[in-house]
């Protein structure tokens, strides 16, 4: 399921905060991080679209559960920009992960698999990565 970079054997839990920063290459149509609890399965997809897939700057949120894509979720602003450092930070409380972008718009997306942990998160699309702390 999982082309890009794969960090396995993590453990983001229920209370922690998960920050990526990262910078879209400066031709890029979209990327996506990726929590799920193996590699078949994710539980939080986060699709940044600059011009991808039939949108055009909008942030779309998934689950991929038994093979197949849930219903997307859109809310939040775009704060991206191809060539330039963003900034990601995810909070995971019981119910729900709440991302938070850096205009400050905040996408609230529900914990569809319910678990307390999980421990893949992948990043896939055009980025180069910096940084992933969890606290």
């Amino acid at each position: 399921m999982f082309k890009g970079m794969i960090v396995k054997n993590m453990s983001f839990k229920v209370g922690q905060t998960l920050t990526i920063v990262g910078v879209p290459m400066s031709d890029a149509t979209n990327f996506a991080v990726n929590i799920g609890p193996d590699e078949q399965e994710i539980t939080m997809h986060i699709n940044p679209r600059f011009n991808a897939h039939g949108d055009e700057n909008v942030v779309v949120c998934n689950s991929y559960q038994g093979g197949n894509w849930c219903e997307e979720h859109r809310e939040g602003g775009f704060p991206f920009h191809q060539g330039e450092e963003f900034k990601i930070v995810i909070e995971f409380t019981p119910t729900e992960f709440q991302v938070n972008l850096s205009d400050g718009s905040i996408i609230r997306f529900p914990n569809r698999m319910g678990a307390e942990k999980y421990s893949i998160i992948s990043f896939d699309g055009e980025v180069r990565i910096r940084t992933i702390d969890i606290k």
